[in-house]
């Protein structure tokens, strides 16, 4: 066999196609213009003109945006924070208590997790008289505290690949802690910030368990809007809201992806250019002694 077609490469390329083919015929459907999904009608865009009109399907849109960009800025400020205990405290009363809390997310079942906040918020409410209704800021918090973990271990794995030692420079020349972690630490370590905060807004974006549980009247988010309307049957609409989302995904996934690699070559670039300033500071100065 080919060492260009190898198995692994075969297996590579069906996985890729066993993943976006069903995206392609969805979005080729939707220019569905019949009203069965399942019958090809003719090429038409009048379903995305359609959905100017459909206010309650376009409102869970923008809601769930609107809860996937909360989450993903939450997710990565307290998981990032998290990351940074795990990796630059080696020992602290608790820790091993603290690490399970903080990873515990990722292998409960969402429907323990659901039903577990669903009974908290419930117990707040009788106790402080807080939330008043379950809405946005309860899937908010119910998403954070999910798509959080993902985000301590994306960036707990890049904290424990960094030199320390330009950290401990930048200390010993003065700057305080909090200005190494900004300037320095925050710079080395944004892919891994982007990538978890780009996961935290599609687990948000994706997510149906936790917002039924969480959610109440006048907050139902898109997979909650597409999943009591699929049990009808799958209407053209739906195809073409998913299109336009995914397309939206994809453009900031490719932007973000973009502008994060165009950062890390230039800091790249800053650090080679200052080593070799130093090798030649180093060079005029043994030259000099010498």
């Amino acid at each position: 066999m080919n060492k260009r077609w190898s198995v692994p490469s075969i297996m590579l390329v069906l996985g890729l196609l066993f993943i976006y083919i069903p995206m392609v015929i969805m979005v080729i459907y939707s220019f569905n213009g019949s009203k069965l999904v399942t019958v090809w009608g003719g090429w038409s865009v009048k379903w995305y003109v359609g959905l100017l009109d459909n206010s309650q399907l376009i409102g869970s849109v923008f809601r769930s945006l609107e809860i996937a960009v909360y989450t993903a800025i939450s997710s990565v400020i307290l998981g990032t924070l998290a990351a940074f205990v795990l990796t630059r405290i080696p020992r602290f009363r608790g820790r091993t208590l603290f690490g399970g809390m903080v990873t515990a997310p990722l292998v409960m079942p969402e429907v323990i997790t659901g039903l577990s906040l669903l009974l908290l918020f419930v117990a707040m409410a009788q106790m402080i008289g807080w939330p008043q209704e379950r809405g946005i800021v309860t899937i908010w918090i119910a998403h954070t505290s999910f798509c959080a973990s993902y985000v301590a271990v994306v960036v707990s794995a890049r904290l424990r690949e960094l030199d320390l030692s330009i950290e401990e420079a930048a200390m010993d020349l003065g700057a305080r802690p909090w200005k190494v972690f900004l300037l320095i630490t925050i710079p080395m370590i944004a892919p891994s910030l982007a990538a978890g905060g780009m996961m935290s807004f599609a687990l948000s974006l994706d997510d149906l368990v936790l917002a039924s549980f969480v959610s109440g009247p006048g907050s139902t988010t898109l997979p909650m809007e597409v999943f009591s309307a699929v049990r009808l049957g799958v209407k053209p609409e739906i195809n073409a809201v998913a299109s336009l989302i995914l397309l939206t995904v994809s453009l900031f996934t490719f932007f973000a992806w973009y502008f994060t690699r165009q950062a890390e070559e230039r800091r790249k670039r800053a650090v080679q250019e200052a080593m070799e300033a130093s090798a030649t500071d180093w060079q005029k100065s043994s030259t000099a002694t010498a």
